[in-house]
């Protein structure tokens, strides 16, 4: 499949939103709380999309979007793919940029929260050299507040010499 890396604009934004809305439902409705899922509304994809265009990175193929990651300092924030765009090479090449951009900002270590049960996006993120650290409770952003969830936080050292190490969480 071609397509390209670009950094997002706003023309990219509604696509953004609509991969995310759809692959975030997909991969959480039947395993975090049924609260999380209503707060999940279109509204606050489309919400927290806006406040994080600046840090989106977008696979882009044939003027559709077929991804993005987010990153937020050394957190490898979202990251999603359309299921179209599965097995082709889009995640590694925006998992590759997320780490990256991550390095570049002068980072060793990157993390990312994984909820516990989604599966299919840990065997990902341990394919691609992402260590399991152990289930850590996080507050996540939602319009009524912090919303606390307990997820699995992955890392990867992004200096050779630290290769394979991983925080304690207690």
């Amino acid at each position: 499949m071609d397509f390209s890396l670009e950094i997002a604009t706003d023309k990219h934004a509604e696509q953004i939103c609509t991969i995310w809305e759809s692959g975030w439902h997909e991969a959480h409705s039947e395993i975090v709380p049924q609260r999380l899922c209503e707060l999940r509304t279109t509204k606050s994809f489309s919400q927290r999309t806006a406040d994080n265009l600046g840090n989106t990175h977008v696979a882009v193929g044939k003027a559709l979007v077929l991804g993005f990651c987010m990153v937020r300092e050394d957190e490898l924030y979202q990251m999603y793919v359309s299921p179209k765009a599965r097995g082709t090479g889009v995640a590694q090449a925006l998992m590759s940029d997320a780490e990256n951009r991550i390095r570049v900002n002068g980072h060793d270590m990157a993390w990312l929260a994984c909820a516990v049960g989604n599966d299919r996006a840990a065997r990902f993120y341990e394919k691609s050299g992402w260590i399991n650290g152990g289930p850590e409770v996080v507050d996540l952003d939602t319009s009524t507040g912090a919303f606390a969830l307990e997820v699995w936080r992955f890392e990867r050292s992004l200096n050779q010499s630290n290769a394979g190490k991983v925080r304690s969480v207690n």
